[in-house]
């Protein structure tokens, strides 16, 4: 199917009235584009807002809970850790809300592209290329690429890798087929896992089996990547396949948000498709729990609806009713996302903090669990805001 056929760009009029999209105008369109101004505020702020918990406000929250030490902290305090195996916790959400934005942001980014004249070859190279970016910088981020030791490199184990992955599939199918086509090939990608997981039978464990170290997700990625294993009870090769319906997933609100349906309606359908992501997530669970570790089918629905409904929240307020200050420190996060993540991932701020005021923290006990934290987040934020003030936006 022609690429016309399965996205159809939206065009833009200038302040003159013409129509922004062919090969003469390509850098003004470019110029605008990279605007803050020419987004939705609600993508890049929910975007920035996900990875302020992984930058630091992860770890000031938990210092706060360790300072107060309330009774009321203790279940709170666990909503920030990972659930052990099967079930769910606030924490366990930031990493499919990053592939499900990176989902919502292809349908957006593509029709710019093919509104200023790119063709689809190159839309896939840019594909290609942004996706052997991901996955080396995944491998420099937590694959240990730069100790320049075979023995301790980890090929396939990080969040962009496997936005990578699944950011492959969403584009083959964004740039081939229909909606529908790509609701479907959603649908299948989760029905196919599942299937493999529960009845492809594992050596020495049968099949069905959904413990640690003897599903069919874990046996497959110890096969291929052998010692290039993290070593931990996460899977990657296989589980790509969910990594993917988590960011098509992702796409379907993009085409929402991009359509000419009012805005009411488009908030009304985010809350909807959030609640019913919610409820097929805990159906679907009964047979295939939710568990991160294996990126099971369950914890796809289950998380992709909380994040229809973040999505729905943040459109809801700053896209819809205009109300944007309150989302601004986000934003400034939200534009340079992949940057702060790996620049956070290389240098650990907090700790630069503890080296240079150490002395002084040390006197205030259990608060420089808080300080430190905020005062590392404090130096990267204003880092960022710095680069957004000069319209410095680092794109791969």
């Amino acid at each position: 199917m022609p690429v016309g056929q399965a996205f159809v760009p939206v065009t833009r009029a200038d302040k003159g009235g013409s129509v922004v999209g062919n090969r003469g105008s390509r850098m003004s369109s470019e110029k605008q584009a990279s605007s803050p101004a020419d987004r939705l505020t609600s993508v890049d702020a929910l975007r920035g807002f996900d990875m302020f918990w992984i930058i630091g406000g992860g770890e000031i929250v938990r210092g706060l809970f360790k300072a107060l030490s309330l009774p009321v902290s203790n279940p709170l305090r666990h909503q920030f850790e990972h659930a052990e195996w099967i079930g769910f916790t606030a924490w366990d959400l930031i990493m499919p809300l990053f592939l499900f934005i990176v989902g919502t942001s292809i349908p957006l980014s593509f029709a710019k592209r093919l509104e200023r004249g790119d063709t689809k070859r190159q839309i896939y190279l840019h594909v290609v290329r942004r996706i052997v970016i991901l996955f080396v910088l995944g491998m420099v981020a937590q694959g240990n690429l730069l100790a320049f030791d075979l023995s301790k490199l980890h090929i396939y184990c990080n969040t962009l890798q496997a936005i990578a992955c699944g950011y492959l599939i969403a584009s083959i199918a964004v740039l081939n087929v229909n909606i529908a086509w790509q609701g479907a090939i959603t649908a299948g990608l989760l029905v196919l896992y599942w299937l493999l997981m529960m009845l492809v039978p594992v050596p020495g464990h049968g099949a069905g089996m959904l413990t640690p170290h003897g599903n069919l997700a874990m046996y497959v990625d110890e096969i291929i990547l052998r010692g290039f294993r993290d070593g931990t009870t996460y899977t990657w090769i296989l589980s790509s396949l969910t990594f993917a319906a988590t960011v098509l997933l992702g796409v379907m609100s993009g085409h929402l948000l991009r359509s000419k349906t009012s805005p009411q309606r488009k908030a009304l359908l985010l809350l909807a498709s959030g609640i019913a992501g919610v409820m097929l997530g805990l159906v679907t669970s009964i047979w295939f729990p939710i568990i991160k570790h294996i990126w099971t089918s369950s914890f796809v629905l289950f998380s992709a609806g909380l994040s229809y409904l973040l999505l729905a929240l943040f459109y809801w307020l700053t896209d819809m009713l205009g109300y944007r200050k309150w989302a601004f420190g986000f934003v400034v996060i939200g534009m340079n996302a992949i940057l702060v993540y790996m620049v956070t991932r290389l240098i650990d701020f907090a700790d630069i903090v503890h080296a240079l005021i150490g002395f002084v923290t040390a006197h205030i006990g259990v608060w420089n669990g808080v300080v430190e934290p905020t005062l590392g987040f404090a130096i990267v934020w204003l880092a960022l805001f710095l680069m957004y003030r000069k319209r410095i936006f680092v794109k791969i």
